[in-house]
């Protein structure tokens, strides 16, 4: 089986989706994060603190290129992954790429308490997410299938998910 990839903001629920949908699927789970961070050896936060966005970014993108040799996997990825042409590129080679989405209300309640992402540290008011979600748009919309799970349970995300799947063959 091809992989399955998961892109979208942050807290729109590609982690918790992610891990459901492995386990329908029988697949073996993969957080691109946390690739990330077991590769690095210091958490996210650590890692733009130190060596910074740029450099965290170059990471992903290598980390997305050992994902692509790989089958069977459901991947999720940081909610910037798609920025780069060539994350967008790679993760299309490695697999079905669904988008999910969530409208603005959804996703400041999902963040409202998060202290992990490095982004939010500049604000989290509705405002910034609006603004910082507008500038990925058109790299989020560039996938095989996008999904709004605004209102939605994991349950029913999954069952679109593999409908999906099993309609593309």
């Amino acid at each position: 089986m091809r992989n399955v990839v998961l892109t979208g903001f942050m807290g729109c629920g590609k982690s918790t989706v992610g891990q459901m949908l492995a386990e329908r699927l029988g697949c073996r789970y993969a957080d691109l994060d946390a690739l990330i961070v077991s590769r690095e050896g210091a958490s996210i936060n650590n890692i733009f603190a130190r060596h910074g966005e740029s450099y965290f970014r170059q990471a992903e993108t290598e980390t997305i290129r050992g994902i692509v040799a790989l089958n069977g996997l459901v991947v999720s990825t940081g909610g910037g992954a798609v920025i780069s042409p060539l994350n967008r590129e790679l993760l299309h080679a490695a697999g079905v790429v669904i988008n999910l989405t969530a409208d603005i209300t959804t996703i400041t309640a999902r963040l409202e308490s998060d202290t992990d992402r490095p982004l939010l540290r500049e604000g989290r008011s509705a405002e910034r997410l609006a603004a910082l979600l507008a500038e990925r748009e058109a790299m989020y919309a560039d996938a095989d299938l996008r999904i709004d799970t605004t209102g939605k349970s994991v349950e029913d995300v999954v069952a679109e998910v593999i409908s999906f799947l099993e309609a593309k063959g």
